[in-house]
């Protein structure tokens, strides 16, 4: 199936694995792009040393085209770029608006660039400075979300660009991503599907509490750091949402000093970050305290499967998941289920494949 997504990058099928912290690693990465489509390697957990040692792993393992995932506001942002233009990554993606610079530096050396937005303005800003596409996700989608839903984010931004547009946000199969291209869109990003793989490194018990969560388990909370979190409910989630902001200092505190030994990350520079995201934001300090150790969080659960000390970001999708195929199964299930509803529109049938 040919749109100008798959035009752009080089792919085979309008598919993106998105770049999940601890998640969108090299095994997961390449079975993606060996199932033909975009795998995108997450990078903000990773040094820079790693990355590199990581897009080497993923490209031992394919020769298909695939992306890294960054950090617009990084601190070494520069030095990832520049190393991804050293390594010939095919594609840069961005959790938030790279700036013009970032954008013209990659696009000179012949990289693809698309950033994820979650409002029609942010996409029409990071196109008009230059990025080839943009990823739209709605409120539907894992991690830090907005608002609006995918079915109404989504017209308003493929009317207000004239760039390849990726919808994310409550995609799981080939009925979504019909759906999808029907109103403009040139591919559908997924997350939580990927995540919910047998090729995914996420601990098998982390992967089960996915499969057993229905709709109503996956909430959107501020309590963890402050801004609108998707994720499964948890002990960590309802200890932190039933607290006096005295407890909920303490129980950051603690579980702060418990992530600071698997991150390495000293007080010191973890009350810099603390005051860093504090900054413009109406956050309490356990707030700012777990929002310095998100990516450890993270891990917790990602990782070390302690889900009584992470958190599990999730889109509303796990409701409707009930199993772990591989990369390859996954992509192929999709494609040809899109497909059998295209022919079957085209023919004046039904457009439920049986």
């Amino acid at each position: 199936m040919e749109t100008a997504l798959t035009r752009l990058v080089g792919v085979r099928h309008p598919l993106v694995q998105t770049g999940m912290g601890w998640v969108a690693g090299p095994r997961l990465v390449s079975a993606t792009a060996n199932a033909g489509a975009l795998g995108v390697l997450a990078s903000a957990t990773m040094t820079v040393d790693r990355l590199r040692e990581a897009i080497r792993e993923v490209r031992s393992r394919t020769d298909a085209p695939f992306g890294v995932n960054l950090r617009a506001d990084a601190a070494d942002a520069g030095d990832r770029v520049r190393l991804i233009v050293d390594e010939g990554v095919r594609v840069a993606s961005f959790a938030l608006a790279p700036s013009p610079e970032l954008i013209a530096e990659l696009k000179e050396a012949g990289v693809v660039v698309i950033p994820t937005v979650g409002a029609r303005r942010h996409a029409e800003k990071v196109a008009a400075w230059g990025a080839d596409a943009v990823i739209v996700q709605g409120g539907e989608g894992g991690g830090h979300t907005g608002e609006v839903a995918t079915t109404v984010l989504l017209p308003q931004v493929v009317d207000a660009v004239r760039i390849p547009v990726v919808a994310a946000g409550g995609f799981f199969d080939g009925r979504g991503l019909v759906a999808a291209l029907a109103y403009g869109a040139a591919g559908v990003a997924m997350g939580t599907r990927f995540l919910l793989t047998s090729d995914s490194t996420v601990p098998d018990a982390v992967k089960q509490r996915y499969l057993a969560a229905t709709v109503r388990d996956v909430t959107v909370t501020t309590a963890v750091d402050g801004l609108p979190h998707r994720m499964l409910r948890s002990e960590l989630v309802e200890a932190l949402e039933n607290s006096g902001r005295a407890t909920a200092l303490l129980q950051a505190v603690r579980r702060a000093a418990g992530l600071r030994g698997l991150s390495g990350v000293t007080w010191r520079r973890m009350v810099r970050d603390g005051r860093a995201l504090r900054r413009g934001k109406d956050l309490t300090w356990s707030q700012v305290l777990l929002a310095a150790n998100t990516p450890m969080l993270l891990r917790a659960s990602m990782v070390d499967g302690r889900t009584d000390l992470g958190v599990m970001a999730s889109g509303q999708v796990a409701g409707v998941i009930d199993d772990l195929p591989s990369c390859a199964g996954l992509v192929e299930r999709v494609m040809a289920q899109a497909e059998e509803i295209v022919a079957a529109l085209s023919a004046g049938g039904a457009t439920t494949p049986a």
